[in-house]
């Protein structure tokens, strides 16, 4: 079998599904890239079980066959050749490949595509339409928050509810919770699933950044995600989702409205002195003064500074995580934001100052105690 095609078209290709590989896989042939040609098209699958990722790119080709070409050393040769056409020459019976360029040859051994792990196909499933922007912002916006405990296995992945009105992604890792809404994405029946957290940043990744249509299918154990020439394939997380809606407090009167960026670079400065353990920063908000400080005492490092803000109800002292609050500030976008808070030992919210059309954003952070040092 054979075929010619252009070094940098496949590196760009392969570079794109390359995420998915591990480096010590469950079965060692998930080392490779499955090869197989077909009606002049070279479709390239990389799987890790979990999740699969499929390209497709014109080649030039007289006949059809399949092969497993090992991952790592494909990319490093291509990586190193500039722009020519390359050609591919396999041998069915060895699985030896043989790369042909302007510079030289590379030989390297194959292995038996047959052994190659089946990608699962969904059938019966729902659809979703929606554009990589949306999805793009969905990922961005909650990823973050998702939990690394593999003793929570729904907490690993972002929980996506479709209904008829809108789409909910929700992540959480026990200490901080992101809900994010679009009311321009909605299907026709009420469905929900988790998507593991790699396949999402691999999702990422790939997703082009101008805007393209989507097409998400699932069924009740994998997601399917088609958009351009790549196809994703992942494996959902067969849990139950906490119920998040009950842990958002409803009656938090304390409402204080604060330039987003001039408070992310406060908690930012602040951060570097509090307790490398605890990250705490505290919280004082006194009519319309919001005064953040923070201390270790370990090494007697101490800071505090002072912003104006707008406050609406009572005087309120709080502790929280400063990374938790930098990061939610961070993945904010818009001029302003508004914490709301009821007590120091509740949980606060922060939601963006300004509404934007389409979506809802909402970021839950548990407080942490405060020891009284002042």
């Amino acid at each position: 079998m054979k075929f010619i095609v252009s070094s940098s078209a496949l590196l760009k290709q392969i570079s794109s599904i390359n995420g998915v590989i591990t480096t010590n896989p469950v079965v060692p042939i998930l080392e490779n890239f499955l090869f197989e040609i077909e009606d002049g098209k070279l479709k390239i699958t990389a799987s890790d079980l979990q999740t699969s990722m499929i390209t497709e790119l014109e080649v030039e080709a007289k006949e059809s066959g399949s092969i497993a070409v090992p991952a790592r050393i494909l990319i490093d040769t291509l990586k190193n050749l500039p722009e020519q056409p390359v050609t591919f020459s396999i041998d069915e019976e060895t699985y030896s490949i043989e790369i042909s360029s302007d510079n030289g040859r590379y030989k390297l051994a194959g292995e038996n595509a047959t052994d190659f792990p089946k990608v699962p196909t969904i059938s019966d499933g729902y659809t979703v339409d929606l554009n990589s922007e949306v999805l793009s912002s969905a990922i961005n916006n909650t990823i973050f928050a998702t939990s690394n405990d593999e003793l929570r296995p729904a907490m690993t992945g972002v929980y996506i509810n479709l209904s008829d009105t809108n789409t909910t992604f929700v992540a959480t890792d026990g200490h901080r919770l992101i809900r994010y809404r679009r009311v321009d994405v909605a299907s026709e029946g009420e469905n929900s699933i988790i998507i593991p957290r790699k396949a999402l940043n691999l999702l990422k990744s790939t997703l082009p950044s101008e805007n393209a249509h989507v097409a998400m299918e699932f069924n009740a154990s994998n997601a399917f995600f088609r958009f351009n020439n790549i196809q994703m394939i992942c494996r959902l997380i067969d849990e139950r989702f906490p119920d998040y809606e009950n842990v958002i407090p409803a009656d938090n009167e304390n409402n204080m409205t604060i330039d987003r960026l001039e408070l992310l670079s406060s908690l930012r400065r602040i951060a570097i002195y509090a307790n490398k353990t605890t990250h705490q920063v505290r919280l004082k908000i006194t009519g319309s003064e919001l005064q953040i400080s923070a201390e270790d005492l370990d090494f007697s490092n101490e800071a505090n500074e002072r912003l104006s803000c707008q406050h609406e109800g009572e005087d309120i002292e709080i502790g929280f995580n400063a990374r938790f609050l930098i990061e939610m500030l961070n993945n904010l976008d818009g001029g302003r934001v508004t914490m709301k808070l009821s007590a120091p030992n509740r949980a606060g919210l922060i939601v963006p100052g300004e509404a934007t059309d389409n979506e809802d954003i909402l970021m839950l952070v548990m407080p942490v105690m405060l020891n009284n040092y002042v």
